[in-house]
């Protein structure tokens, strides 16, 4: 297979890509920064929860 054809190949592919919209991209965005707040303020929780048992049994 030369180059020739393998460019041919990659742009025929790319043209059945389907790219997400400007809103998609937001919305998923926005969603990954909701998910990654949560996550952090339960594992916040978890450990200070978890240090502050350790206090009282170190204490």
């Amino acid at each position: 297979m030369d180059l020739g054809t393998h460019i041919k190949n990659a742009k025929l592919e790319l043209s059945k890509v389907i790219f997400p919209t400007k809103n998609q991209v937001k919305q998923a965005y926005i969603s990954v920064i909701i998910v990654v707040t949560v996550i952090t303020a339960f594992l916040a929780l978890v450990d200070l929860t978890m240090s502050s048992i350790m206090s009282l049994i170190l204490g």
